[in-house]
This record gives structure tokens, C-alpha cells and sequence, in this order.
């Protein structure tokens, strides 16, 4: 039966590549997808390995996941900082990950909004974006919520996923994508919280 259940699993992952697009390569075991854009896409969250999963959740500037994600235990809050792309101490795609993985600029994660097709949709159940390139490849984000305190909020309804860059003139805030079924841009809510990462390579 367990047998079964993991050739049924295999199947379903098979399909969901055909339908979301086929991976462009991998990189320390992770596939990416080529949109057509600077740089290649990650097929899934870190801190998973299936297209359509959540993943982990980060606050930005911080490389591990933790219990409880609240203002007082945030490394970064009020902190001055850069860009943390490539961060082994503060890039959570880079320190997962390895190899060259990174999460996006602001002007990456920009280009993925303003030059690609974004079509609500949803996949094994789990709502989010079919995001395709100029190519033609796709990746699916899905609306994997926020942890906030100890719990998961808005999973389902809204996506926010983490870019390396600072929101500027404020230690308190960072470039976001955010995403809901009615629209999708580029946001700058508070560092503390849990978010999405997707990761990218060049």
C-alpha cells in the first residue's frame, strides 16, 4: 500500500510539471525553471522540494526558521542593512540551498511582476498564481499566508514572498512580493513576520 501511495505521489508530481511547467535544470539538487527573465526560478519554496507546497517561512534577514515569530525576536528589526542576497548568515536561500541560490533584488522580483502573465489558479487544492515568462515556462506560487506569533494566518488567500533588499529610509521594513487573488505587487510590510522565499540563481 505505502508502495502504491509513493508511485501515485510520483505520477501526480509528473503531471504537475507537465501542467506548471517543465524544470530548465537543477542546482545542489533543486530544480529551477528559465522564465525568460535575468535570472532562473526556483520550481518550489524552500523549504520544500514538491511544486505547490508552502515551504518554510522567514523573517527577512534571518537563514533559519524558528518557533515563534514576533517584533521582539526579530534579528533585524531597527537594524541597518543592505542587500543580504548570497547571505550565509541572513539569505535563507543561500544558507538552505547552497550552491549559487539566492533570494530575488527588488528589481528581480520586480521584472517578475511587471513582464510576466499571472493567472490565479490552483494546484493539488492549494490556491495561488501561474506565473509565466516570456518564453513561455511557468512556475506556480503558491498563497502560502504568513506566520505571525505561532500560527499560519491568510494560507490560501495571500502570498508574501521575501526579496534581498531593505525597504529604503526604514530599518523596520523590507521589499516584499504580495500577492491575493485580486492583484499582485511589490509591498514592504515589517521584517518580523514569517514570509515565503523562492529562491533564484543566475
Amino acid at each position: 500500500m505505502k508502495r502504491n501511495k509513493t508511485i501515485l505521489l510520483s505520477a501526480l508530481l509528473a503531471l504537475a510539471a507537465t501542467a506548471f511547467g517543465q524544470s530548465s535544470g537543477s542546482m545542489c539538487g533543486y530544480d529551477y525553471v528559465d522564465l525568460g527573465l535575468r535570472v532562473k526560478w526556483a520550481t518550489c519554496n524552500v523549504g520544500t522540494r514538491y511544486i505547490g507546497e508552502y515551504g518554510d517561512y522567514f523573517a527577512w534577514g534571518e537563514a533559519q526558521t524558528k518557533s515563534s515569530y514576533t517584533q521582539d525576536n526579530s534579528e533585524t528589526y531597527g537594524a541597518s542593512m543592505g542587500d543580504i542576497g548570497g547571505s550565509s548568515s541572513h539569505d535563507p536561500a543561500r544558507s538552505n540551498w547552497g550552491g549559487s541560490w539566492r533570494l530575488p533584488t527588488k528589481y528581480e522580483m520586480d521584472e517578475l511582476v511587471h513582464r510576466c502573465q499571472w493567472k490565479w489558479t490552483s494546484m493539488n487544492g492549494r490556491s495561488g498564481y501561474l506565473v509565466t515568462g516570456p518564453n513561455g515556462n511557468s512556475i506556480f506560487l503558491p498563497a502560502a499566508g504568513c506566520r505571525q506569533g505561532t500560527s499560519v494566518n491568510y494560507s490560501g488567500n495571500y502570498g508574501i514572498y521575501l526579496t534581498a533588499a531593505p525597504f529604503e529610509g526604514d530599518t523596520q521594513k523590507a521589499y516584499c512580493l504580495g500577492f491575493y487573488s485580486g492583484g499582485y505587487r511589490l509591498a514592504w510590510p515589517y521584517r518580523y513576520d514569517g514570509f515565503s522565499v523562492r529562491a533564484v540563481t543566475d
